[in-house]
């Protein structure tokens, strides 16, 4: 080696080894890993996210990525099915899903609980079956056996309250008890079918009359 070199040499090491330092310092602070290539990273939502990390898409909730290597990896979350007796559904802006708040039949306005009995009116029983739909059965009345029949309050068929009758003739003015035969003047005498006759109220409302022959009936006193 020739003289005077070695010192020159030395320096020389120095500078190299601080200009590789001075190298590396600054890929470290400019986001470059060891090995001189950029570090991955994703934007999304008007925000960098680094490799590993998990984001919603701020535009579909619903949209879950991860920040990989080779880039993000989204997919989409499905939505479970709501119960088919949800009667109050909400869908909140931060949720991706809709919610059921309440279950139940809703009925004319009115919520009933799964499995609930309930009587809307006098002539109607319900269920709130699993399903969410109430369902009825309404009673069917059969007709009374009178002219002037009455509703009574919490009974769903109307009663007979002075009992089964029927009209004397088409004019519909005058009204006989069923039962026993009742003489409505000196010379007809009428009777109602009543509960012994075979299909004795359908659709039959007069009765059934029979005069005497050669009868004039007496007029009423004017006295």
């Amino acid at each position: 080696m020739a003289k005077g070199l070695g010192p020159r040499l030395s320096v020389e090491r120095r500078l190299r080894a601080a200009l590789l330092a001075l190298v590396l310092c600054a890929q470290a602070g400019f986001g470059f890993s060891v090995a001189g290539h950029p570090e991955s990273t994703c934007e999304a939502n008007g925000s960098i996210y680094y490799v590993g990390e998990w984001y919603f898409l701020d535009s579909d909730h619903c949209t879950q990525c991860e920040c990989t290597a080779e880039g993000a990896s989204c997919a989409r979350t499905e939505c479970t099915s709501l119960p088919a007796a949800c009667i109050h559904v909400s869908h909140y802006p931060s949720d991706c899903c809709p919610r059921c708040e309440k279950i139940g039949c809703e009925y004319r306005g009115v919520v009933y609980e799964l499995g609930q009995n309930f009587q809307p009116s006098e002539c109607e029983q319900c269920t709130c079956d699993s399903d969410g739909i109430a369902r009825c059965l309404v009673a069917d009345c059969a007709p009374p056996p009178c002219v002037n029949p009455v509703y009574q309050p919490g009974k769903c068929c109307p009663e007979c309250k002075d009992g089964p009758n029927c009209y004397v003739d088409a004019s519909r003015t005058q009204v006989i008890p069923a039962g026993e035969p009742v003489w409505v003047n000196s010379c007809t005498k009428c009777r109602c079918h009543d509960g012994q006759d075979a299909g004795y109220w359908e659709g039959n409302r007069l009765a059934t009359c029979s005069r005497l022959k050669n009868c004039t009936p007496e007029q009423p006193s004017t006295q």
